[in-house]
């Protein structure tokens, strides 16, 4: 007879009792996972739930067409209340449930942040009330829900001569989108970014709680939400400062092709009173292209875009105004100067008239592995010497946007991880991941080259900061973070305690226990 050693007796019923044990598990989590749609079905709402391909598909994509993590179901809801109750019914599952929640605008995320893999995904373009209306008088405001789009806030605020005093390049966006971000564009030098324009916001937290804040009421949620990339709550309701707006502005473009002239002019400017409404810089190597200028309209008398005007291989700087003035104290090349008057909503919304452009030539839906820094005004001159002299080599797939803002603008009580100079520039790469033969513009060229900016940005402690950020860790987060994580940490406590909230930008992550 023989005899099996007890130590391999052992072995075999642990190795079955741990599948025993994984089975047990996946049956619990199959049979919590088909019960979850009809749980959702049974909420009494508004709006409805839709669980088909077609609007799955949609809610895994989005602008940066890098990652596609599909959810469970799609949220179309018709009131906030349709947003607090299936927030409080995933709240009140408790951390048994694997579902998250992540608030979706116009699908602009560049990586993943606006999706919820297995969760449910909250259209919000779909939520219009309350409906928007315009406060004119003394301190003028509008009331907008938070998933309307910018380009719809210009054109009724116009209606009443104003409109609001922040913007972000592309007009197409929503409200609750650009303001869990922070929200930059030309005019952010004089009236800080779009989270320096709020007076007050509705909020759903991540408990399913319909909250009213501002500087006087919630002030802390206020802070938290503004610039807190989704995790403390969504953004149903916002009131946007306004002022009075022009109908027509002059649009001036320069060319340097000295860089410290360059942002020496550009911090004179933005240091000015009254001189410019709005100033962008752009970088410009070797050549240019329809992608390198889809920020602009095309005009054959610009600089950028004339045939005649040879930079023989420099590298250039662009400079773009609005409003004439004060231009003989600037040192650009005196031959490049283009000067043209267009009407407000045009000079505003000229990126949506290329993006037609990039459309028709299926040059839009693209990966757009897109970076964008804050760099500390000490460090910007090392920044170009390396990353414009060594490691970007041209600009032909997207723009390069460099330009400075002023950190008295900017409230450090929001959850914005900003450099703390008195004065930073934003550096944008906005690169297109179009088709190339020979691969030297494709996608991993990009991603490598990024990297590669990252790496010399943390290896010459430049103190750079990233916006729009994307990491994989929490670790990473905290150190993006710094100073600030305890803070950050301590909120999402408080206001989302489960992290139901905007699962995709991982920061944290739900914890699951199985009852």
């Amino acid at each position: 007879m023989r005899y099996t050693p007890l130590s391999l007796i052992g072995e075999h019923f642990l190795r079955g009792f741990t599948i025993l044990f994984l089975s047990f598990i996946a049956i619990r989590l199959n049979l919590c996972l088909s019960s979850i749609p009809s749980s959702l079905k049974a909420l009494p709402l508004e709006g409805h739930f839709n669980f088909d391909e077609v609007s799955l598909n949609h809610a895994a994509k989005d602008f940066g067409n890098r990652y596609q993590y599909h959810p469970m179901a799609v949220l179309y809801p018709e009131s906030v209340s349709d947003i607090a109750a299936t927030i409080k019914h995933i709240w009140n599952m408790g951390p048994s449930s694997h579902l998250t929640v992540a608030a979706r605008g116009h699908g602009h995320s560049l990586q993943g942040q606006a999706q919820a893999h297995g969760g449910v995904v909250i259209n919000m373009e779909k939520l219009k009330v309350p409906e928007m209306q315009v406060y004119a008088g003394d301190s003028p405001y509008v009331d907008v829900s938070g998933g309307e789009l910018w380009i719809n806030i210009l054109h009724e605020t116009l209606r009443y001569g104003l409109t609001p005093r922040s913007w972000t390049d592309y007009l197409h966006l929503t409200v609750g989108g650009t303001l869990s971000n922070a929200g930059v564009s030309g005019q952010a030098f004089r009236h800080g970014p779009q989270i320096s324009n709020v007076q007050q916001l509705e909020i759903v937290t991540g408990t399913g709680e319909v909250v009213n804040c501002s500087e006087e009421q919630n002030e802390e949620l206020f802070h938290s939400v503004l610039g807190g990339l989704g995790q403390f709550g969504i953004i149903t309701r916002a009131r946007i400062l306004l002022e009075p707006a022009p109908s027509m502005v002059k649009w001036i473009r320069v060319l340097y092709s000295d860089f410290t002239t360059f942002t020496r002019d550009q911090e004179q400017l933005i240091s000015a009173e009254n001189a410019f409404d709005y100033i962008e810089g752009f970088v410009i190597i070797n050549r240019t292209g329809l992608l390198n200028n889809w920020r602009s309209s095309f005009n054959p008398q610009d600089p950028v875009q004339a045939s005649h005007f040879n930079s023989d291989g420099r590298t250039l700087f662009c400079l773009e105004l609005e409003v004439e003035k004060h231009l003989s104290h600037l040192n650009y090349i005196p031959s490049t100067l283009f000067l043209t008057e267009v009407t407000y909503v045009d000079f505003l919304d000229r990126v949506h008239v290329s993006e037609v452009k990039l459309r028709s030539k299926g040059l839009w839906d693209v990966p757009h592995p897109w970076l964008n820094l804050f760099i500390p005004k000490s460090k910007v001159h090392n920044f170009a010497e390396v990353v414009f002299g060594n490691i970007l080599t041209e600009t032909s797939n997207g723009p390069v946007l460099i330009y400075p803002v002023n950190r008295s603008k900017w409230d450090n009580r929001t959850s914005v991880v900003i450099p703390e100079e008195d004065v930073f520039y934003l550096v944008a790469f906005l690169t297109s991941a179009v088709p190339s033969s020979n691969g030297t513009n494709g996608l991993e060229h990009i991603i490598s080259q990024n990297k590669r900016i990252l790496e010399y940005c943390e290896r010459a402690h430049l103190g750079a900061k990233q916006y729009l950020a994307h990491y994989n860790t929490q670790e990473d987060w905290r150190v993006h973070f710094g100073p600030k994580w305890e803070a950050f940490q301590q909120r999402k406590h408080v206001y989302d305690p489960l992290a139901i909230l905007a699962p995709g930008q991982r920061i944290f992550q739900k914890p699951i226990t199985l009852s």
